[in-house]
């Protein structure tokens, strides 16, 4: 039952123009309440029969503290009101939370704005383009900072964790700094775990990369994307914008310099509807803040061991390529760089350095790597003709 205080806020918002069903929400009653209100003029006369009691009663004030505090899980509260003492069913606690739902404040949306230098946003997304006449899906990691809205992407084929820090960084750079925070999704290359109520566990190996550029990561709450809501808006931004002027290039490396000059004349140049500022312009009064990048680049390549052969030559993504003479029978580390380059390292020294080859060029050879298997091989046997004469009489 509504009381007059509640009439009389039904009858200000219908005046106003709210729809029924925002002023039900707010009231937490069902919209045939408030139709039934101003059709009546007024709220309901005389009593109600006094209701039943349910067993939910006595525990009313107790979910309430929980919702207040943000637990709006059904399941979580009802297993709390087990160990309490309650007795009835998940029904009537779902039937209970159910109309309070739409003043939950995770519904809303408060816009939290970072000053200089404090924050990036990261997310990545897919759009589906022709390269080289062919159609496919690119996926392409956005890096926006939170301050001046400025932002870069880096188009690719994969979004696993190689690719993921290598995105990061290349942004890193573009910006000539880095910022204090990177909030970003919950991505596995970066969260391994993520559950409402418990410490972010971030994967190692991206602490690894946060810890060489010395900003710190934050993970956006699960479920919930509008955390991360700046890097959202500019990935929309992405399709609607560039993609829709570039729906075609000729390999990934012109996509990217695309990407490059489309930054340059567009992006930076537009003035930004929240900032009311040229984004060029407000980076200016960013750059400043950020931290400075250090000296050597984090390597995003992908490790793998190989045996070298008998030959001094390694098998590398279906070619093989030459090492040292000295190395034969050994295990080595192949470091398979995202830039096309190939390194192989023993025992941390670098030994072999190769740039990826398609299968069909051909092995990657190099007469250096090998001198000294040449020396150290035994002189070939020289035979007469005779000798093969006798074998086939």
């Amino acid at each position: 039952m509504i009381s007059k205080g509640d009439y009389m806020e039904i009858k200000a918002q219908h005046e106003r123009g709210v729809y029924k069903k925002d002023i039900a929400s707010k009231l937490g009653v069902h919209p045939r309440t408030v139709t039934r209100a101003l059709v009546r003029g007024g709220p309901p006369c005389g009593k109600r029969p006094r209701a039943r009691g349910s067993k939910l009663d006595p525990f009313k004030e107790f979910i309430d503290s929980e919702l207040a505090a943000g637990v709006w899980n059904a399941e979580v509260i009802l297993q709390k009101l087990r160990r309490m003492g309650y007795e009835g069913g998940r029904t009537i606690l779902r039937d209970y939370i159910r109309p309070k739902r739409p003043l939950r404040d995770s519904r809303r949306t408060v816009r939290y704005e970072t000053g200089p230098g404090k924050q990036a946003q990261c997310d990545w997304a897919e759009q589906p383009v022709l390269i080289a006449g062919v159609p496919q899906v690119v996926h392409f990691l956005v890096t926006a900072l939170g301050y001046s809205r400025r932002f870069f992407f880096w188009i690719t084929d994969k979004e696993d964790a190689n690719h993921t820090y290598e995105g990061q960084q290349l942004a890193f750079q573009y910006f000539g700094g880095v910022t204090e925070t990177t909030l970003l999704d919950n991505q596995k290359a970066c969260v391994v775990s993520h559950r409402m109520g418990e410490k972010v566990v971030f994967n190692p190996a991206y602490l690894d990369f946060c810890h060489h550029y010395g900003t710190r990561p934050l993970a956006c709450r699960p479920g919930r994307a509008r955390t991360k809501g700046k890097v959202e808006r500019i990935i929309s931004y992405i399709k609607d914008n560039f993609f829709a002027h570039y729906p075609e290039a000729e390999s990934f490396a012109h996509y990217n310099q695309l990407a490059l000059e489309w930054l340059s004349e567009v992006a930076d140049s537009r003035v930004h509807g929240t900032c009311g500022e040229v984004v060029r312009e407000r980076f200016e009064k960013e750059r400043g803040h950020l931290l400075a990048l250090p000296p050597a680049l984090f390597d995003t390549s992908y490790r793998e061991e190989r045996t070298v052969w008998w030959d001094a030559y390694i098998d590398v993504c279906g070619n093989r390529y030459a090492v040292g003479g000295h190395l034969t029978g050994k295990r080595v580390e192949v470091r398979i760089g995202l830039d096309g380059i190939i390194r192989v390292f023993d025992a941390q020294e670098l030994v072999a350095v190769h740039t990826r080859r398609d299968p069909a060029a051909g092995w990657a050879s190099c007469p250096a790597y090998h001198a000294r298997l040449w020396q150290e091989a035994s002189p070939v046997e020289a035979r007469p003709l005779s000798v093969y004469e006798e074998v086939l009489t």
